[in-house]
């Protein structure tokens, strides 16, 4: 039984430390908001390019309103 009490005190100090770690962050830092922009080539978006060179890594998406082809 003393090992079970050893090891419950262990874990609540643990998290002791550990909510007092966030409790520090939350009271102590302020984050400075920036903002930040990125640009996406229309090719990109829009999935055209030079597909026969590198397989998508995601679907294609369907730009002319008909419909997707079935895939077997």
């Amino acid at each position: 039984m003393p090992t079970l009490f050893r090891l419950l005190i262990t874990l609540l100090f643990l998290a002791g430390l550990v909510f007092a770690g966030m409790f520090a962050l939350v009271s102590f830092v302020e984050p400075q908001p920036k903002q930040v922009s990125v640009r996406i080539p229309t090719r990109d978006l829009l999935g055209e390019g030079d597909s026969a060179a590198k397989p998508p890594a995601i679907p294609l998406p369907n730009v002319d309103g008909s419909p997707a082809p079935a895939n077997p």
